[in-house]
């Protein structure tokens, strides 16, 4: 079994989440949250940010961790036993430009109910439960906002 570490982002822009669409070969993989494996020397926050602007071509700002997902799967070689660090993060702008060399070929930000509907794993649809939560209670206390100072 080999362990593995991504970090990504739950990015929103004026309430509305940012999804990534991936298809590899024709073959549908699904929407999801931009993130990726952990360089060395990097700190988990500068993986999730450099993460979200290469997949997505957005910049963006942390505002919080809001935790880890795990789940296991099988290569042709071997099973891989993944965590994956998320971070609530919000954008400058709604521009976004997939990543076409991971095979990303559409992009943009949705409301909430379409962003849970259109993700495809429900690990992924917990985080976007737990990052909203989050994002409106900040909004909720006037917190929320590109000016404000989280960490």
């Amino acid at each position: 079994m080999i362990e593995a570490t991504s970090c990504g982002g739950v990015v929103i822009f004026r309430g509305k989440i940012l999804l990534l669409y991936k298809n590899y070969r024709n073959k549908y993989e699904g929407w999801v949250f931009p993130k990726g494996t952990v360089e060395d020397n990097e700190e988990y926050n500068e993986t999730a940010l450099r993460e979200v602007a290469e997949e997505s071509g957005v910049k963006a700002t942390i505002i919080k961790y809001i935790g880890k997902s795990e789940y296991t799967f099988s290569t042709p070689t071997d099973v891989i036993n993944k965590q994956v660090h998320w971070y609530l993060m919000i954008a400058d702008s709604y521009y976004s430009k997939p990543q076409n060399e991971e095979y990303f070929f559409d992009s943009g930000y949705y409301k909430y109910h379409e962003a849970y509907h259109l993700l495809k794993f429900n690990n992924e649809k917990q985080i976007l439960e737990k990052a909203y939560s989050e994002y409106e209670e900040l909004k909720k206390a006037g917190l929320w906002g590109a000016s404000k100072k989280y960490l």
